[in-house]
């Protein structure tokens, strides 16, 4: 074990400068739009979108250090409207007595933030009062309000490739304090990438645990190899990593679970995420299209509930966030299920595959010009209102689909009733059982 644990290796080897830094050529290297920004001082406003591990703290922070800027950080984990409006008053009261230039706001997973967080952002970013550095996980386009959007430049990391993340395992086995004072192999790399998804810092990390749980041989030596990352990580699978596999897992859990009625075990699996950190909004999305996919018709307000939590998760955020969902999870895994709806589109879908040209029969198409009458368009549309039970057997369909049925109700009370109805108007496609 490592005689100082108090610092994870991922922290030990945060780069100082763009010298150490690995990974994102295409914004830091030379000529690259960031690293123009940063060699000409001339620093905007701008939100860094990429996948966990790839380097936006860091960068966020070399880039500060870098032009010897005041560094402020917020995680809006923690962080509210008062946290901001504290730090913007120090930056605005700062440049009354200095003419330093504007300090930089760093804000992680900004996505967090809801729309009064980023409204009290507003007016610093466009005077100039602070330089906001963003970090997100999450499409900005669809987290961040458009008026913050619009003053900031969106630049998109990618994540680190097997040559990034050979030079930072290089680099930790040689230049850390612990790592270097140790006799360590690598004999085959091939899991420990695999198992970092392109993260650097989980790469950092699953090295960390696997030289600590693997015996020396005789020489002392720790022999890394793919049955020993393999072993390791199997045993430390109470570790969730919300960019990765067990990130896979506890969704699919949760999933699982509110569609086989489970609601003990649903509220279970999203504690599990809530706990190890995830966005409660992608939670959120989820239950959306649970509400949707697996309840559908057999409980139309379902639908209804889901989207109003996410709504509702969107403006309280969290730790508040955990009840509106915990609401909506135990509703969904208590209602009745259908996928009709699910299989309806993807049976109408693929009826589209094999026929993407079928004409629409004359008597459905509009006829706004006296040409189109004269062709018949329109001519011999039964309006459905002017007739008893509003309802008509004219036939919907193109001619080559005519017969086919995409939606089948299911059975359940809501959709009995569905069908009760369906069976009076198309006999020939419904039948009362």
């Amino acid at each position: 074990m490592f005689p100082d644990q108090s610092i994870p290796l991922p922290e030990r080897m945060r780069p100082r400068d763009l010298s150490e830094y690995v990974g994102q050529r295409h914004l830091v290297g030379p000529g690259c739009i960031l690293r123009g920004m940063i060699d000409s001082g001339n620093l905007g406003s701008f939100i860094l979108w990429g996948p966990p591990g790839v380097g936006k703290t860091t960068l966020a922070s070399i880039i500060a250090h870098t032009l010897d800027r005041e560094f402020y950080t917020l995680s809006a984990v923690s962080s509210g409207v008062k946290e901001v409006r504290d730090i913007i008053d120090r930056a605005k009261n700062k440049s009354l007595f200095s003419a330093s230039a504007a300090p930089i706001l760093f804000i992680d997973e900004i996505h967090r933030f809801n729309k009064a967080q980023q409204d009290a952002l507003l007016g610093a970013v466009e005077s100039g009062t602070v330089v906001l550095i963003g970090a997100t996980t999450e499409n900005p386009s669809f987290e961040v309000i458009t008026p913050l959007l619009s003053r900031c430049q969106v630049f998109v990391l990618k994540s680190l490739d097997a040559s990034d993340l050979k030079q930072l395992l290089d680099r930790a086995l040689a230049q850390d304090s612990e790592l270097s004072r140790m006799k360590i192999e690598v004999k085959e790399d091939e899991a420990l990438f695999r198992q970092s998804g392109g993260d650097g810092r989980k790469l950092l990390n699953i090295l960390e645990i696997v030289v600590g749980a693997t015996p020396p041989q005789k020489d002392g030596t720790i022999v890394i190899d793919n049955k020993a990352v393999t072993t390791c990580l199997q045993e430390n699978v109470a570790i969730y990593d919300k960019g990765g596999e067990m990130h896979y897992d506890i969704i699919s859990a949760f999933i699982k679970s509110v569609r086989g009625s489970d609601p003990n075990a649903a509220v279970y699996w999203m504690a599990r995420m809530l706990a190890g950190g995830e966005d409660p909004l992608f939670i959120a999305r989820r239950l959306c299209i649970l509400a949707a996919e697996d309840i559908g018709l057999a409980n139309p307000n379902a639908l209804l509930m889901a989207d109003a939590t996410f709504r509702i998760v969107h403006s309280i955020g969290m730790p508040e966030a955990r009840i509106p969902l915990s609401e909506c999870a135990v509703y969904l895994a208590s209602s009745p299920k259908s996928n009709s709806a699910y299989l309806a589109i993807d049976g109408a879908l693929a009826a589209v595959d094999e026929d993407k040209t079928a004409p629409v029969p004359l008597y459905l198409r509009n006829a706004p010009t006296s040409l189109m009458k004269e062709l018949g368009y329109h001519d011999g549309y039964k309006y459905a209102h002017d007739f008893p039970g509003h309802f008509t057997d004219q036939e919907f369909m193109p001619e080559s689909f005519r017969g086919r049925v995409f939606y089948e109700p299911q059975q359940n009370a809501q959709e009995d009733r569905l069908k009760a109805y369906l069976a009076a108007c198309w006999p020939k496609y419904y039948t009362k059982k």
